[in-house]
Parts: C-alpha cells; structure tokens; sequence
C-alpha cells in the first residue's frame, strides 16, 4: 500500500536537522506517511503557511497569530528562549533610546524575534526604521554599515563575537525578566486542518517520537546536524541544539502556553497581531 505523502517544512539549521533526524533517516516509526522535507529559512515558511501551501511546518509563533484559522499547533516542536533568545547586536553598545531611531536589520516581519522587537521599541514596525535581509546575512549587513544595529537569530546568538559585534538587548533574557521567568516563545511546528483530527494526533506522534529518538541518541543526531552548522564545530551546535531541542521541545507544558498567550496577547494590544487567537493544540 503506497504512503500518503505530505509536505513537511522546517529551517536549514542544526536544531530542525537534530529534531527530524529520526524521520529523516529512517530510524523511526513513520505511522505509514511519506514525509517530503522542504528546507527553507523561517521567513519563506511563515510566508507559506499563510498561503497553506505545507502540510505540516515550523513556523514562527508571531505568524501562528496570522494562519490559526488553517493550522493547529503541534505539542511537541517548540523552540523556547529560557533565558536566551534574538539578539540586538551593533559594531558599539547602543541603549535602547538610541536604537528606537537607529536602521536596524531584521530576519522578517513575521518573525517571532521581530515581534519581540515591536514589543521592546514599543514602537509598531512601521515606526521603526528597519531593513529585512536574510538571517545569515545580518551580521555582513551591520559590518559594512547599512545597517547599525543587527537583529539575529539562529546560531548567531553564540557567533556574534567573531564577528567584532557587542550584544545591546537578549529578547530572551528581557523577556523572562519582565514575565515572571518564562521563556520567550519564538516557533513551533503546525500541521492544517485539512488533514482530519485523527490523523493530526497520529502524525503528531510521528514527530514527538523523532524528537525523543534525536534527545536520547544526541551524538550521532548531533553529528547530523553538523551539515547544517555554519561556521560552528561540534561542541557549538551540540550547545547550540540543546538551547533550542529540549524539554520544551518535547511540550510546551502550562508554562510554554501560558508564554504564548502573553505574547501574542501584548501584540494584541499594541495592534501588530491582527487578531488573539485561542491557542489550538492537536491533543
């Protein structure tokens, strides 16, 4: 009996590569699916979920607000800043003030760290000076001046150093200062509703046990995800996944839901997310 195909779309990076390198690889119970694996930086994805073109996606919790009408979040894919997050790096130390009227490099504006830039500027995007350029062209951006600050996300918030860059604000650190320690939430995976209710929670399985299988093999999924490391060796993706693939990732809990509606919540109220949806889990 030939496997039902579906399309599924995660990041080019060390962590998505950890996370679904059981599937990838064949190590695990597939719940008779053919899963086709669509690399594409997090900008492209949150564009084409809002269009429902991926059956399944990782997706920025800033654009979960904009396609929850299509999607259902998935329990298990989280990407969760405890303590760490996007990062406002600058060839100088900038205060805040200074920043609100400085050009500023973002990853794209639907973006969970840009989001979280609205929130701290207190400024709506289009208050903000800002230039989109992909992620792993921000710190190129910033070096050679057009821009002056660099919002970055990724493996950059572990290499903005060799770049000659400073830190002026960790989102993830301001974040759980200001919201009784909770992570910062910045994406997560999403499968639409296309797909009948019963096969969401089979599928979902599909994903948490690829996860599980990466957390509890770590060296050899690590080794994998070497191939999607720039310009890091194995002792920094192996901190770098572990930031993003955790406990968190396994489930969001109480606390990771309780993050998520204040955030979008505060986008609510400041009028950059269009609508609060009610979080909708596939249980």
């Amino acid at each position: 009996m030939e496997k039902r195909k579906l399309t599924l779309g995660h990041s080019p990076d060390p962590d998505d590569a950890f996370m679904f390198y059981g599937l990838a690889k064949g190590l695990i119970d597939d719940g008779g699916y053919d899963f086709e694996h669509i690399l594409q930086d997090i900008q492209t994805l949150n564009e084409r979920a809002n269009r429902g073109e991926l059956d399944i996606s990782a997706i920025s919790i800033h654009a979960y607000a904009h396609v929850c009408g299509e999607y259902a979040l998935l329990p298990s894919g989280a990407s969760m800043g405890d303590g760490y997050g996007p990062m406002l790096v600058a060839r100088e130390k900038f205060s805040r003030q200074e920043i609100a009227s400085l050009r500023i490099a973002v990853p794209g504006t639907m973006t969970s760290a840009f989001l979280a830039l609205q929130l701290w500027l207190g400024k709506k995007g289009e208050q903000i000076d800002y230039t989109v350029v992909p992620f792993d062209e921000i710190f190129k951006t910033v070096n050679e001046g057009l821009a002056d600050v660099g919002l970055i996300i990724h493996e950059g918030q572990l290499t903005f150093e060799n770049e000659g860059l400073v830190c002026c604000e960790d989102f993830g650190v301001w974040w759980g200062r200001e919201n009784d320690g909770l992570p910062l939430p910045l994406g997560g995976n999403v499968i639409h509703k296309r797909i009948p209710p019963e096969e969401r929670k089979v599928i979902s399985d599909v994903l948490e046990r690829s996860i599980r299988y990466s957390l509890e093999h770590r060296a050899e999924a690590v080794e994998h995800s070497l191939q999607y490391a720039r310009d890091m060796g194995i002792d920094l993706a192996d901190k770098f996944v572990g930031m993003y693939v955790n406990d968190w990732t396994l489930d969001y809990g109480e606390p990771g839901r309780e993050s998520i509606r204040r955030f979008l919540r505060r986008g609510h109220e400041m009028g950059v997310v269009p609508e609060l949806p009610e979080l909708e889990f596939v249980e």
